[in-house]
């Protein structure tokens, strides 16, 4: 048995976390009949057991080599009729939205530009969408906007203006009133709860075994 793991952001939106089943079994043999998941596992096992130089760089970029050709081939036996953000993806319309909308989170979206983007009227677009994603398309936007928002307050030390024109807010208390109906909190209160989460233990600091 091979065990591993792979971490993510879970909140205040993970559209793909939300729409995975909580197991994924995957046949050895793809239907194509290619078969170098089960190979590609293989190697990744001697290189952990190796343990050489930069082993640990290698694993994780494996682990997410492995991961992305699970979903894709977990994408490719979704049935016809259902549902989902991975089911979006694989609708040449909505898979064209969900693009633009996470490559250019800044863009000042409308429903009409998101509909010009995806080649179809605004209004085959909302009813695809909500009826594939679960929700209008410009209420994605705005919580994608917040997912970016959030990494980057926990993980850099980017003004919170900075970072509100980065996801497409004209100014920073628009972005702070967007933010703090989202997520339930301002966005520096997020951002010293979790640092304070995260901040390493000092050297020589005692902690409980």
């Amino acid at each position: 048995m091979v065990c591993g793991f792979l971490g993510c952001d879970a909140n205040p939106l993970n559209p793909l976390l939300a729409s995975m089943p909580r197991i994924l079994r995957m046949p050895r043999v793809a239907p194509d009949g290619s078969s170098w998941v089960g190979d590609f596992i293989h190697l990744m096992v001697e290189e952990s057991r190796r343990q050489r130089p930069g082993g640990e760089a290698v694993l994780e970029r494996m682990s997410e080599m492995l991961f992305v050709e699970v979903l894709r081939r977990y994408v490719d036996m979704i049935p016809a009729g259902q549902t989902g953000w991975l089911a979006g993806l694989r609708d040449p319309a909505i898979g064209r939205a969900l693009a633009v909308i996470h490559d250019r989170p800044a863009v000042p979206w409308t429903l009409e530009r998101l509909g010009e983007a995806a080649a179809v009227s605004r209004s085959v677009l909302h009813e695809r969408f909500v009826q594939l994603i679960g929700q209008p398309p410009m209420q994605y936007v705005a919580q994608w906007r917040m997912q970016l928002a959030s990494a980057s307050l926990r993980d850099t030390d980017a003004k919170v203006a900075d970072i509100a024109s980065v996801v497409g807010y004209e100014s920073e208390a628009a972005f702070s009133r967007a933010f703090r109906r989202a997520v339930g909190e301002s966005p520096a209160a997020w951002r010293r709860a979790r640092r304070v989460r995260t901040r390493p233990v000092a050297a020589g600091a005692a902690h409980p075994n």
